[in-house]
């Protein structure tokens, strides 16, 4: 058996081999390349750094579906050409707001969430707050990181458009809901984040756009029968991860999309919402040892007697920040397909 971090060095190798299909750009030139498509869809400078910080991180974090090729499904959205409002907050208490995405992309609206949450956790200790009337939030993670290193555990799902097929069904009924949740730490916070789909849609995306098949027992064409095609499940669906496990847990979280607002987009709550919550641990701990003890927990886990052939065990996230720092020295690697595709919008010939 290969130890865990030999399997992680061979998978973020493949991940960064740059070969006839691929390019390899350092994190600004990524920035930069990003912003200037952004900018095509009439997004301000400031609204297109925002959003092409959280693409790149996702990058250099290792999601490489998340990160430029998302510029391309943000381009692609029936809702990216139609009016934008400014994102307001339509209620609020201390603890508390609902927040009107204004039909702006989430990476500018679950943003502005995650800001109010970390605000109104500041003054309060607490804080509820949901976005709605918005689309493709990108990582969970980023936000929930924000929120951890200014001192708060985040608990942080969403909800979308229905693209997941519900066990036995024959059709989408479930957004790819993912859930995430953050634990300050002395150290860097501690973060799970998973989505309840087999697939994320973003990776279901740029599969078919470059034209790779998906994973046996991912994907659902138009008529509910699996398939390898990803083209084919953009029209179908994908299920959920971990049999009636992860539909129970998809279904959960898409009622915390309601609790968020989903339903008040006039789609009968299938919709995208970003729910925030963000609890000050001194609320439990007012000595302020919550940072401590989760790092104490973290090096008891990993001090655990380890199976043959395992190096280390390893904590979720720990792998990402890893790979973050790596990659901020080592650049991250693009598709040339979609360099070319990126490229066709800055030159106006999208």
């Amino acid at each position: 058996m290969k130890g865990d971090r030999q399997d992680n060095a061979e998978a973020r190798e493949r991940l960064d081999r740059v070969d006839g299909d691929s390019m390899r750009l350092t994190a600004a030139e990524a920035t930069a390349f990003g912003v200037a498509a952004l900018r095509t869809l009439n997004y301000t400078a400031e609204e297109a750094q925002i959003i092409a910080d959280h693409l790149i991180d996702n990058a250099l974090c290792g999601y490489k579906f998340a990160g430029l090729p998302r510029i391309l499904a943000i381009a692609e959205s029936d809702r990216t050409g139609k009016t934008r409002g400014p994102i307001t907050i339509a209620y609020e208490t201390p603890l508390s707001a609902s927040v009107d995405g204004g039909n702006n992309v989430g990476y500018l609206a679950a943003f502005r969430g995650a800001e109010i949450a970390i605000e109104k956790a500041k003054a309060s200790g607490f804080a509820a707050v949901g976005v709605y009337n918005s689309y493709y939030s990108g990582r969970n993670a980023y936000y929930a990181e924000r929120i951890a290193r200014a001192g708060f555990v985040a608990i942080h799902p969403s909800t979308a458009i229905p693209r997941v097929v519900p066990m036995g069904g024959a059709r989408p009924a479930l957004g790819p809901n993912p859930i995430c949740m953050a634990f300050p730490s002395t150290d860097n916070p501690m973060i799970v984040d998973m989505g309840t789909a087999a697939m994320m849609w973003g990776e279901v995306m740029l599969h078919a756009h470059l034209g790779k098949p998906l994973p046996e027992g991912v994907g659902y064409d138009a008529a509910g029968l699996p398939t390898l095609d990803a083209s084919a499940a953009l029209g179908g669906g994908v299920g959920t991860f971990g049999g009636y496990k992860g539909y129970a847990l998809s279904i959960a979280v898409q009622m915390l999309g309601l609790l968020a607002g989903s339903g008040r987009s006039g789609r009968s709550g299938q919709d995208f919402a970003f729910l925030f919550l963000a609890i000050d641990p001194k609320l439990l701990h007012p000595d302020g040892d919550f940072p401590a003890q989760v790092t104490q927990l973290i090096e008891r886990i990993k001090a655990t007697p380890r199976q043959a052939g395992v190096e280390e065990i390893r904590i979720p996230s720990e792998r990402a920040f890893r790979e973050r720092e790596q990659r901020r020295i080592d650049g991250i690697v693009i598709d040339n397909k979609v360099v070319e595709s990126l490229q066709a919008m800055i030159d106006g010939r999208a």
